[in-house]
């Protein structure tokens, strides 16, 4: 035996350990009591050179755990080791290396274990002698500085339910090391009672994952990228130019002529691809991705069920799992990385006028983070335009105020037109002058300008939708994902616990069973309690609704009580704000509140893959924040004073309260209040206050938990932390979903009631510049970093976006026809007008009452309250007179205006939905440049191999031929040589032909 060599061997199957003397430890090897004992052909070696102390001033044991052979594994490289240097944390690079300073840490797992109540450690503490260190317990398969007791000490009393996790992480970290991975622990850390795995995946391992995973990798060939000509080329280089201030100052966003071409990683053909430095051909994001599949995939047995990583997580056997940042973002002699480059680039608010480096993103977080931002980016660029237009309309308004006549006769007070009272009783009479300043503010929204702002927001809805689905083959191009196709994900653990479950029932009932699945009989309970849980959720959204009404019904009727004369006229805006403000705060409340309803929901009907539950958790998500946020504007728009009946016979609710009415200038103003007030108090309260505050309270109540448990020790407390570690005391990703919601919601306030709000585009811009680098920020600095997940495209928010995009032509050509008052004035200009003008429009769209037909206990009780008696007084209304035969019934000219509005509808919807189909049909998905790399990438491809197979043939003609040649020498010179059975020379030498 080698002075620098230990064998090893394995203790028996049916040694006793502990408590749990049955318990398998899969692939773990102790070191037996005499060195000497243990038989060389079952042992395994362990090399000197990780090793540079003894092992009795190093106070640890040296293990190994057995690794699979057919996985061409070196052993002497596969062996996990504790090599504790002088100054470990700087050759470690303080956490992101192992403590040999050379495998880099590609995961973390985290996990909570209790100290023994004497505290002492191996790693903490010197040994007395050798006969110590092979006398001690062995309790951990993994190196590195961790917690261990000595036989001779007392051993504590130890919790079942911890046993029962440490042999689970023993177990599943055995077969991470057979699966090809190499650990290492470390338990002495600032943070006490946390314990860390470092995950490294060898070059063997990556290459075999790359294969099987289907990576495309850049191969040593390039290609020149087409590139414009002539004037298209002069353009492009002026637009450069002029551009260049706003662009990132990374590498990765400057323009390429020249692209490697990519190919799925195989084995076999290594030589296809620069493999010149080993370390940087995975690049962080990957190694991850490769280790966090090998991490899903691997199961731990002692469970009742197959427990991957995720279920290890949910039984709390590992309290944490994630990749580790680059390095640090900021400070003094911090070595430059990618994240400290996004930081400085991306993540700041000085920056918001730059573009966003993409393909960095792209690189540090994966595609579908990368694909989010890129959207954002797309959306936050279309709004632009959508803007400009929308102040220009705002300022069309500002400008034709003073000329509109339908407010000028609603403000001119020799009218003299007296309205009908709001309420019953307590209100009064009131002067049609008194709401001037509600219908001259009307107009800023109302006027022709609008219909031509929602036909242009339908235009630009369609067009936005384009420019993604070109600017997603772009990327796709640039990120090699053009053949990359989304495989079937590995089933949810919890999927297989209730197949498995399932599979017990029958087989405990002897029936023999093909390949359990879960059946729609299986979720049949879950699905009626998603469907009553879902119809509960929109029925309370309703009552809160209506609660509100009830609330403006009566604080209107008390404010008309008590305000003073002066105050009467502020009463409906003072009741709409308010209203408006408990609505928003009601929707802030239940959208968390619907979150946590439609993740369980989505729990209990246990679909088969991620993927599922992410689509169906989408799905429920914003079918009731869809529901939460809009209910109030619906009801404002379409609802609103369309049932209050008329004086002397008013609709009442609960037979004591009256609906409604609207305004005299019509309830697109109001409508234009809710709108701005629910749509900006999301966005400061929900989307930006939320995501900056709560973050960062959530990190201080952490920082204060972690100071009430650290150590007293100076030196303890002075000590740099390791890059997991502060890694740990970052907020968990909690995917994209929160992200895309916000956006969502706000795209649809954006067009579905865009009529009424033409600035609506505006203050979305301008959130939007907040947000990019708000969220910029919060994935950098605030969040540990998201495993990297391929995606080609934004999956189902697509079909949600064109589904909002379709409803928003239907639902502003209902706004214009039925909330405006823009079809009352057609009609009357080209029906009824005597002089082609707007002049006695709004006597036009008022009905008279006699005061006299007033039912018993419904008139107010101060008739004089304007100073004279009212004997006929005016309310909205296409109705008959009180001196009619029919009096007060319904009009004529209701109904030509509501033939004329519902014509407006059907043709305006088909008109604005032909032409977004239009604009879709005209518009090519993938840009031509694009198409036409891709074909040329493929044809490179071709030859590429074709000139491969080509030196293989000419590389076999040669050997046939020297071959052919020796034989016929042979032959020559030698005849008399005896002959093999096969007829060749046995004297002369086969080249072998195998290429």
């Amino acid at each position: 035996m080698e002075k620098d060599e230990i064998h090893l061997r394995r203790l028996p199957a049916a040694a006793p350990w502990g408590p749990h003397a049955d318990s398998e430890f899969h692939g773990v090897d102790f070191l037996p009591e005499d060195l000497s004992e243990a038989p060389e052909e079952t042992g395994m070696r362990m090399n000197k050179k990780y090793s540079c102390l003894p092992a009795e001033e190093k106070g640890i044991h040296i293990i190994n755990i057995r690794a699979i052979e057919d996985i061409g594994y070196d052993q002497h490289e596969s062996t996990l080791l504790n090599s504790l240097s002088k100054n470990p944390d700087a050759d470690c690079k303080y956490g992101l290396y192992f403590r040999d300073g050379k495998r880099k840490v590609d995961y973390i797992l985290v996990y909570h274990y209790k100290k023994s109540s004497a505290g002492k450690t191996l790693a903490r503490r010197p040994q007395q002698n050798d006969a110590s260190v092979r006398s001690t317990k062995q309790d951990q398969p993994l190196p590195g500085k961790g917690v261990q007791l000595e036989m001779g000490d007392s051993e504590p009393h130890m919790d079942y339910h911890e046993d029962d996790k440490r042999f689970r992480r023993e177990e599943y970290e055995g077969n991470l090391v057979e699966a090809g991975l190499e650990l290492e622990r470390d338990e002495d850390t600032k943070i006490h009672g946390i314990g860390f795995v470092k995950i490294h995946a060898p070059w063997n391992v990556l290459c075999r994952e790359a294969e099987f995973l289907k990576l495309k990798m850049p191969t040593k060939k390039m290609y020149q990228i087409n590139q414009t000509h002539g004037l298209l080329k002069k353009i492009n280089s002026v637009i450069q130019k002029i551009t260049e201030p706003i662009q990132p100052k990374v590498a990765e966003h400057k323009p390429q002529t020249v692209k490697r071409l990519s190919y799925p990683f195989s084995r076999e053909k290594q030589h296809l691809f620069d493999l010149s430095d080993k370390d940087s051909f995975f690049d962080s994001k990957t190694r991850s991705t490769i280790v966090y599949e090998i991490l899903k995939r691997t199961t731990c047995t002692k469970a009742k069920y197959s427990m991957g990583i995720t279920s290890l997580l949910a039984n709390g056997v590992y309290s944490a799992a994630y990749p580790l940042h680059d390095g640090d973002y900021e400070g003094e002699n911090v070595e430059p990385n990618d994240r400290k480059l996004l930081c400085e680039e991306w993540a700041s608010y000085g920056v918001f006028y730059k573009y966003q480096p993409i393909d960095l993103v792209r690189k540090y977080f994966g595609e579908k983070i990368g694909l989010y931002f890129a959207w954002l980016g797309v959306y936050t660029q279309m709004l632009i335009p959508a803007s400009i237009v929308g102040i220009i309309v705002f300022l069309y308004g500002c400008a034709t105020v003073d000329e509109n006549i339908p407010s000028m006769e609603m403000c001119d007070q020799r009218n003299n037109i007296t309205m009908c009272p709001l309420c019953d009783k307590t209100c009064s009479y009131w002067k049609m002058s008194s709401a001037c300043a509600t219908a001259r503010a009307s107009h800023l929204f109302d006027n022709p300008a609008t219909v031509f702002f929602s036909v242009f927001m339908a235009l630009w809805a369609a067009t936005f939708m384009e420019h993604w689905k070109r600017k997603q083959m772009r990327l796709n191009y640039r990120w090699d994902l053009t053949g990359f196709e989304e495989e079937e994900d590995h089933p949810r653990a919890e999927y297989e616990a209730k197949v498995l479950e399932k599979s017990l029932r029958k087989e405990h009932k002897h029936k023999e069973t093909d390949k359990e699945k879960l059946t729609w009989k299986d979720r049949f309970p879950a699905y009626l309690t998603n469907f009553v849980g879902i119809i509960f959720m929109v029925g309370l959204t309703f009552a809160i609704v209506f609660g509100v009404i009830i609330y403006r019904i009566s604080t209107a009727a008390a404010l008309a009580i008590s305000s003073t004369p002066s105050g009467r006229s502020s009463v409906r805006v003072t009741v709409t704000a308010t209203a408006v403000i408990i609505n928003l705060v009601v929707i802030i409340i239940l959208d968390e509140v619907y979150g946590c309803i439609a993740r369980w929901l989505t729990q209990i009907e246990v679909p088969k893959t991620d993927k599922n539950f992410e689509e169906r958790l989408i799905f429920k998500a914003f079918l009731l924040k869809f529901v939460n946020a809009y209910t109030p504007i619906f009801y404002v728009a379409f609802f609103k004073g369309r049932f209050v009946g008329r004086p002397g016979d008013y609709v009442y609710i609960f037979h004591s309260f009256r609906m409604e009415e609207c305004a005299p200038g019509g309830c697109l103003m109001e409508l234009c209040i809710q709108l701005s007030i629910i749509m900006l108090g999301k966005q400061l309260i929900q989307n930006n206050l939320f995501e900056i505050g709560i973050p960062k309270m959530k990190k201080f109540i952490r920082y204060l938990k972690l100071k009430r448990r650290r150590s007293l020790d100076h030196e303890e407390h002075m000590k740099k932390k390791q890059r997991y570690e502060v890694d740990y005391n970052l907020e968990p990703f909690a995917g994209l979903t929160p992200e895309y919601m916000e956006m969502i919601i706000q795209f649809g306030f954006v067009t579905l009631f865009v009529a009424s709000f033409p600035l609506a585009p505006l203050f979305a811009l301008l959130n939007n510049i907040i947000e990019i680098r708000l969220d910029a920020k919060k994935f950098v600095t605030e969040l540990r970093r998201p495993v990297a997940v391929r995606a080609k495209d934004i999956g189902i928010w697509y079909n949600i976006l064109r589904g909002i995009g379709k409803l928003a032509v239907i639902i502003n050509a209902f706004v214009i026809s039925f909330t405006s008052d823009f079809i009352p004035r057609l009609v009357y200009l080209y029906m009824y007008s005597e002089n082609g003008t707007m002049h006695g429009f709004v006597n036009h769209t008022l009905s008279s009452f006699n005061v006299s037909d007033f039912q018993a206990g419904t008139a107010p009780n101060d008739p004089l309250d304007l100073g004279y008696e009212v004997q006929i007084c005016r309310y909205k209304d296409y109705r008959e007179p009180p001196w009619s035969e029919n009096k007060y019934d319904i009009s004529k000219d209701f109904w030509a205006v509501l033939a004329a509005r519902l014509a407006f509808v059907i043709v305006f919807q088909n008109l604005v939905m032909f032409m977004s189909e239009f604009v879709d049909w005209i518009i090519p998905d993938i840009p031509k440049d694009i198409s036409q790399q891709i074909h040329k990438e493929k044809v490179l491809m071709v030859e590429v191999f074709m000139r491969e197979e080509q030196g293989k043939l000419q590389m076999l003609e040669t050997w046939k031929d020297k071959d052919k040649r020796k034989g016929e020498n042979c032959n020559n010179h030698s005849p008399r040589l005896p002959r093999s059975r096969s007829g060749s020379l046995s004297s002369c030498h086969s080249y072998p032909l195998d290429v």
